[in-house]
């Protein structure tokens, strides 16, 4: 393992995305979300992905000089175009807007669509609850999990993330997929030869499976919790889907064209300001908020996301670990092509 600072993983990401031709706004958003990944120790969304980013480039799957139009169509809504590019610099476009109208409605929706999508959402829920709004957020990805009872691969990962500010500390934040399990956490299983714990994926007879490359190639991830996660499995594809205008999984995939690339789709993102929802209250509820994280955590239990902050102040004081072979190959990429624009 090697260790590196945070601000020379940044460099070394930026000068990746640089070779490669994107322009500096998306290199830098994009950057900052995989250090974010890397300094959390959310390895499936760290400097791992810009293995994945590069190769969606080279798929033609991505547009690296993609300027987001930001549209303003009604009073609580705001749209952003990502015009073929990467989700990150189109929600750092549309966030000021979404607060905005948060502020003056009480709620307020965010959809970003045609973009390309490869990280966590809580980095998204965390920029909302630093402004002091709840904020919940959804997307579908491409066609990886069979529903309950099925076997052949039909919804997303489907993330859902959701966040609640808390004055003074870390906010309340849970991230996770309806899957059983992210696919980069597969992935990366594939990476190390490493067996898929059970109840993960099963093979193209609807049979469980440990091997990853059988699930990912062959078979179909499993959802979380039976039809339970298959039912928010189905929810996410329709929020952030069809009423936002923008793809179902087995569209993006579709649109993939067995390229392997990133997902390209539409995201939803809800902010909600408790000050226009409670007024003066606003303080009272909030403590009561705290009453029910206080009784959580009396049972022994942790709340969401408190080991990733864990790893974020151990990042922030000493750097981070990347494997010597993922460097390694990030480093690689330095010396491949450069791939040509392709406007969206």
């Amino acid at each position: 393992m090697a260790r590196m600072a945070l601000d020379e993983l940044r460099q070394l990401a930026e000068a990746v995305l640089r070779h490669h031709g994107f322009i500096e706004d998306q290199l830098r958003a994009i950057a900052a979300t995989l250090v974010a990944g890397q300094r959390d120790e959310c390895a499936a969304h760290g400097l791992y992905r810009l293995l994945g980013i590069v190769a969606t480039l080279k798929a033609g799957k991505v547009v690296p000089d993609a300027v987001p139009e930001v549209h303003d169509v009604a009073p609580a809504i705001v749209k952003v175009d990502a015009r073929g590019g990467f989700s990150q610099l189109a929600f750092a476009v549309g966030l000021p807007l979404l607060e905005e109208k948060a502020r003056r409605n009480g709620l307020a929706a965010l959809a970003i669509n045609r973009c390309v999508h490869f990280s966590a959402l809580w980095i998204e829920i965390e920029a909302l609850t630093a402004r002091g709004l709840v904020a919940l957020a959804c997307n579908p990805t491409q066609a990886y999990v069979a529903p309950a009872g099925g076997r052949r691969p039909l919804f997303g990962t489907n993330p859902l993330a959701f966040g609640w500010p808390r004055a003074g500390r870390e906010p309340f934040v849970f991230d996770f997929a309806t899957s059983a399990v992210a696919r980069g956490e597969i992935e990366l299983h594939r990476r190390a030869g490493k067996p898929l714990p059970d109840g993960w994926g099963v093979d193209a007879q609807g049979e469980p499976s440990q091997d990853a490359r059988t699930v990912l190639e062959e078979g179909a991830l499993l959802t979380f919790g039976g039809h339970k996660g298959s039912a928010l499995s189905a929810m996410i594809e329709l929020l952030a889907g069809p009423l936002i205008g923008d793809l179902t999984s087995p569209e993006s995939s579709a649109h993939d064209g067995g390229s392997g690339a990133l997902p390209y789709h539409g995201e939803l993102i809800l902010a909600l300001d408790p000050q226009r929802f409670l007024g003066p209250a606003v303080a009272e509820y909030q403590q009561r908020a705290e009453a029910l994280f206080a009784g959580i955590q009396a049972q022994g239990a942790r709340l969401p996301s408190q080991r990733r902050f864990e790893a974020r102040a151990r990042s922030d004081a000493q750097g981070v670990e990347v494997p010597d072979a993922l460097l390694a190959d990030v480093r690689a990429l330095l010396n491949q092509p450069t791939s040509s624009s392709t406007r969206g």
